[in-house]
């Protein structure tokens, strides 16, 4: 594993660091705008205080900070695979080209030293996964691995339901900000209560440092931060799209971890790219805010911006 210098240095010496996933960049991007959006949400991290830490795996290194060599090799190589926990030794062996999803980046975050990482919507349980066991590995990997991750809730293509239930019974924590109402990617509000609110980056790093006296600073929590009204999608053509997507994913035979690219792609499509600009400004709104509360954090006295205790 390579951390990268400034992130290295940062850690070092208390200061604020933020991670970001690196599958955005080359599955959820079209190119050739994923180089520079990669690039404007690392700015958004350093607009709020923190440094950037992009997580990919380049020529089988894990890396932990990217520089712009790497960052354009990640956005252009057509050889480069979405990598979950499972696949990365697998993928270091063969000396590949990796992304990294929530779960993997929530990982190696972790193993660097970095508590709080800023992504756009979570993995959970897929529609159906009654019958096939459907699950994404984001929330078993949370349930062991003590960061934060600042999100826009759960992809709204999922089961929401059945996602918050079951990240209660992972014991991961879920905080909304600002809001009592689970937010749902492209949408405000999933039409699911949050128990827990905060209202300030002070308020969720006292959470954070609170985590070691009560002996759960292994456990992951989600700080579930809704998209703004002026970006979230139209629900009527939320709701359009989400019940077209589903029939055609069904239609071409698209089954297990493939439905959710199928369908991300299919609401950019068909959306006349309305969904991608709404992806774009949750990102962006959630690097910003991850640097605030991983700034908040580092000012309690913990390690780079918040290295589990």
């Amino acid at each position: 594993m390579l951390v990268h210098d400034e992130v290295r240095d940062a850690i070092a010496e208390g200061r604020p660091v933020v991670a970001l996933e690196s599958t955005i960049i080359s599955h959820g991007l079209p190119r050739p705008d994923n180089a520079r959006l990669a690039r404007e949400f690392e700015q958004a991290v350093r607009d709020g205080g923190a440094i950037p830490a992009t997580v990919a795996v380049i020529d089988g290194e894990a890396r932990i900070g990217l520089d712009d060599a790497a960052l354009d090799r990640l956005a252009n190589d057509e050889t480069a695979v979405k990598v979950s926990v499972r696949e990365l030794a697998t993928v270091a062996a063969r000396g590949g080209v990796g992304a990294t999803t929530v779960a993997s980046t929530a990982h190696l975050a972790s193993l660097a030293g970095i508590t709080v990482f800023a992504t756009g919507g979570l993995g959970g349980v897929h529609r159906g996964a009654q019958d096939t066991f459907d699950e994404s590995a984001d929330l078993t990997t949370l349930s062991r691995t003590g960061v934060l991750v600042v999100c826009a809730g759960v992809k709204s293509i999922l089961d929401v339901g059945a996602t918050l239930e079951r990240l209660e019974t992972l014991g991961v924590g879920v905080l909304g900000y600002r809001t009592d109402r689970f937010p749902g990617f492209y949408l405000a509000d999933s039409g699911h209560d949050i128990g827990w609110r905060v209202d300030s980056a002070d308020q969720v790093a006292e959470i954070l440092a609170a985590r070691s006296g009560v002996g759960t600073p292994a456990l992951g929590l989600i700080l579930a931060n809704p998209i703004a009204a002026d970006d979230e999608l139209d629900r009527g053509l939320h709701d359009s799209l989400l019940e077209s997507g589903l029939a055609a994913a069904d239609r071409d035979g698209v089954h297990g971890k493939d439905v959710t690219p199928y369908l991300l792609d299919w609401f950019h499509r068909e959306s006349g790219g309305e969904s991608l600009r709404a992806n774009v400004a949750l990102v962006r709104s959630n690097a910003r805010l991850a640097a605030e509360v991983a700034s908040a954090y580092a000012a309690l006295g913990t390690a780079g911006g918040g290295a589990a205790p």
